[in-house]
């Protein structure tokens, strides 16, 4: 290994001279040798053993017993039993309320003090009900916890220092879970213990021959060169060709910096964001859309269902009403309906939010005419997932309310998402169909690998949705895979890319 001694850390070198060649060091013995704290000891050791001069030889577990919070205002105001104790043996016989009054300690702890003397033949009660002293001293349990909480104020405590008597005590007083009630917490420390290796006593040998003691300075200080101390001081040596520490700038996330970009860019043309909740009732995922009540997407193998609570307490008045009608028979809309009767307990039903069109129903009622609004949705399906599927994903979810919006307005609005949102140069869009919109069409977009996919779905909200939810002029909607458009736009391949825990990989990305 090319490794020059005199590039050892101060820290290293004093580590090495410190160990004789037989010699185990551990991280205490380092501490009471050396004067070095944990931090110091922990950061020589590794980088010791990554060069190769110390050696694991062997570890064990010690116990610590550490003082809680509690145990320090017993420390300082002393245990509820020799507190009361004292007061009953100076003042004479009073009853437990009267003696946890005087003392400041709730009746609980007073009660378990006393529980624990009169086991002990210490304290009693006399027809009166009151507490009254049947000794002259406290027991030795009492007065051995006493010792190791003032023990315990003046550090850790280990169990190997304990006496047979002062562990059982301090089992007793102490807890590993929890420990906020007792007085000492329960600490598992593993402590390693190191030898010296070959390498290790090689180097060893030249540090003590070059006379390098850890005592070298680091650094020339404008004091050292005003009074001209340095002509007598020792310096450790440079090493010019150590490359130097990796500087890595703040980023932000490219998935995250790309949302925040087409958010931009829809406010700039005038459209208002809104959101939701996560968890929605199947009324607003659904029936609000006119998706009948046994529409096959509304499968336990396509929507997710909340264990608890259930159902909502209630839904909305007029529309639940207003929205029953047009599923069973059309209500005033012009429509036949689906001609089932509406299940009212089924539309309370909770789930995760399976698509972002819930968001745009739930806007009508208190969307201005005329207007338009979007969202960037969070949405969860029952999915497999792969390079364009994902079960937990987002979609850019938006409508446009106006007197003179058509279809011609849509396709321009799915123009600018195709081409200018995803950057995608071949686009096509084809006849779809969905329950709430009608004419409906799907966006695809090709990608250089993946091939032509679906970006979303689009369409004029059918009068069955707007009609039922308090809109009675056209209405433009879409609900775009938002993630697609990022594969595009970030020159991605995989879906599961724009999520990756990798940070080497997310530091390679860039945004917009």
């Amino acid at each position: 290994m090319d490794i020059d001694v005199r590039n050892l850390h101060p820290l290293e070198v004093k580590v090495l001279l410190h160990i004789g060649p037989g010699d185990e060091i551990t991280a205490q013995s380092v501490i009471e040798s050396l004067g070095f704290n944990i931090g110091q000891c922990n950061q020589a050791f590794s980088w010791l053993e990554a060069k190769g001069f110390l050696a694991e030889h062997s570890r064990k577990t010690r116990t610590y017993y550490e003082l809680t919070e509690l145990g320090s205002s017993y420390a300082e105001a002393g245990l509820p039993a020799e507190r009361i104790f004292t007061l009953v043996r100076n003042q004479g016989p009073m009853t437990l309320p009267e003696a946890a009054g005087q003392l400041g300690i709730s009746s609980k702890d007073a009660g378990s003090a006393y529980g624990q003397l009169a086991k002990m033949r210490v304290l009693g009660m006399d027809d009166e009900k009151r507490v009254t002293a049947l000794s002259e001293s406290l027991p030795d349990e009492v007065r051995t916890a006493r010792d190791l909480l003032n023990k315990g104020t003046e550090g850790l405590i280990e169990e190997a220092s304990l006496g047979e008597h002062e562990r059982w005590i301090m089992h007793a007083i102490s807890k590993k879970r929890g420990a906020a009630a007792a007085p000492f917490r329960t600490l598992e420390r593993d402590e390693v213990i190191y030898t010296l290796t070959d390498l290790g006593k090689k180097f060893v040998q030249e540090l003590v021959s070059r006379e390098i003691t850890g005592d070298e300075y680091g650094e020339l200080t404008q004091e050292m060169l005003a009074k001209g101390t340095w002509k007598h001081q020792q310096f450790r040596s440079y090493n010019v060709h150590i490359p130097p520490a990796r500087i890595i700038p703040g980023r932000r996330n490219p998935y995250n910096a790309y949302l925040t970009w087409v958010k931009d860019k829809l406010v700039s043309l005038g459209f208002e964001e809104f959101d939701g909740p996560l968890v929605e009732t199947e009324f607003w995922n659904g029936d609000a859309l006119f998706m009948p009540q046994f529409h096959s997407a509304r499968d336990i193998h396509d929507v997710y269902y909340v264990k608890n609570p259930s159902h909502a307490a209630y839904i909305d008045q007029p529309y639940l009403d207003q929205v029953a009608a047009a599923h069973e028979h059309g209500w005033t809309t012009g429509s036949r309906g689906w001609g089932y009767a509406f299940d009212r307990n089924f539309t309370r039903r909770q789930v995760l939010r399976s698509q972002g069109t819930v968001l745009s129903a739930k806007t009508l009622p208190i969307a201005k005419v005329p207007s338009k609004y979007f969202g960037i949705v969070r949405c969860f399906r029952y999915d497999q997932v792969d390079a364009t599927h994902g079960a937990d994903f987002y979609q850019t979810e938006g409508i446009v309310l106006g007197e003179k919006v058509n279809l011609r307005t849509l396709l321009g609005l799915l123009k600018m998402f195709a081409e200018e949102v995803a950057g995608a140069q071949e686009v096509k869009y084809v006849p779809g169909y969905f329950p709430f919109t009608e004419p409906s069409i799907e966006v695809h977009i090709k990608h250089p690998k993946l091939g032509w996919f679906e970006l979303g779905g689009s369409g004029i909200f059918r009068p069955e949705v707007s009609k039922s939810l308090g809109v009675d002029v056209p209405v433009l909607a879409w609900g775009l895979g938002i993630d697609r458009m990022a594969l595009m736009h970030l020159g991605l391949n995989d879906l599961r890319e724009l999520f990756t825990p990798d940070i080497e990989r997310v530091r390679l990305r860039r945004g917009k």
